[in-house]
């Protein structure tokens, strides 16, 4: 059976896709090659502006990727203070005239105004209604709806209650972001009214990922009550597999930490450091063999059985969809 040639949906016709799915901005997992092939195989992806060390290195990747596919490409921006690179980030992707910013943990103001003067779409991660009410008056194209099964930084509510109370209320696109890892969870977020898909777990076990092996076999053999969530890595709630690593060291912030984080004067510096910290030990177990293994995922990697190319994964998506009907 062929696969349908196009998913029309709202993310769809906004930015010219086959497929209203965006191959989630995932920190260190995301890189040119995930990039690429995503937008080859009728989607589109970001990647977070922080996988890149330098601004020149981000420039590089921004250009290869526009030189080997056509399609539209975003990236993820950290628009709060702990992004000590964020005013240099937001510059360069103006100047490089990517289709949209995707905006977290922090106001995206500045970044709409600037992006607005060069034609850059701002889609912005949400977590409740209240926050997609002040991101939609500030001027932003869509929210991205992060609900309680997505990988990362999750939020609060379950997209049952999320989606619907996001669409009746605003009028901007809702992007549902978490906890789709098949076709069949697929048609049911579309129709329970979500404008788009933001997956990212399901494609961290994908032959273009630069991750260990490792890490993508663990993508296979861990599942949905694997996942835990924990505030060590940055301060903001995120998701991990249980590892036995992660079951030794818990997931909570320790006495101090937490102390040194409700003082006003120190929090900024105490977040920035807590997250500098978690990112160097992500680092580490995604690029190499390590007994610390802090592997980010969420719940959907419950439907992934084997190592796939992202066209593949894709492909089966779509077909799963269909057949689903």
């Amino acid at each position: 059976m062929a696969i349908s040639e196009k998913i029309d949906a709202p993310l769809s016709q906004m930015l010219g896709i086959r497929y209203p799915i965006i191959v989630a901005p995932m920190f260190l997992v995301s890189n040119v090659e995930m990039l690429v092939a995503s937008i080859r195989a009728g989607a589109t992806a970001a990647v977070p502006a922080l996988n890149y060390r330098t601004i020149e290195e981000l420039r590089q990747a921004i250009r290869q990727v526009k030189k080997e596919a056509s399609g539209p490409l975003g990236i993820n921006l950290i628009v709060n203070k702990s992004n000590f690179l964020y005013k240099e980030q937001l510059q360069l992707i103006c100047e490089e005239k990517v289709d949209y910013i995707i905006t977290s943990l922090g106001s995206p103001e500045e970044t709409i105004r600037e992006a607005k003067k060069n034609g850059i779409k701002v889609f912005c991660d949400v977590v409740n209604l209240e926050y997609a009410k002040k991101v939609e008056a500030l001027g932003a194209d869509a929210v991205i709806a992060v609900n309680s099964q997505a990988g990362g930084h999750a939020g609060p509510y379950p997209f049952e209650k999320l989606v619907p109370e996001l669409k009746k209320a605003c009028n901007i696109p809702v992007i549902s972001a978490g906890g789709v890892g098949n076709g069949r969870d697929m048609r049911k977020v579309l129709e329970a009214g979500a404008d788009g898909l933001s997956m990212g777990s399901i494609f961290i076990a994908s032959t273009e990922a630069g991750v260990t092996d490792e890490y993508k076999q663990a993508i296979i053999d861990y599942g949905k009550d694997d996942i835990v969530m924990t505030t060590k890595l940055s301060g903001t709630p995120c998701t991990v597999i249980k590892t036995p690593y992660v079951e030794k060291i818990g997931t909570k912030q320790n006495w101090l930490e937490r102390l040194l984080n409700k003082n006003k004067k120190l929090k900024k510096w105490m977040k920035a450091l807590t997250f500098m910290k978690g990112m160097k030990s992500l680092k580490k177990a995604a690029f190499g063999a390590t007994y610390k293994t802090l592997w980010c995922a969420g719940p959907s990697i419950e439907d992934v059985k084997e190592i796939k190319p992202i066209k593949g994964i894709i492909d089966q998506l779509v077909k799963e969809y269909d057949e689903s009907k």
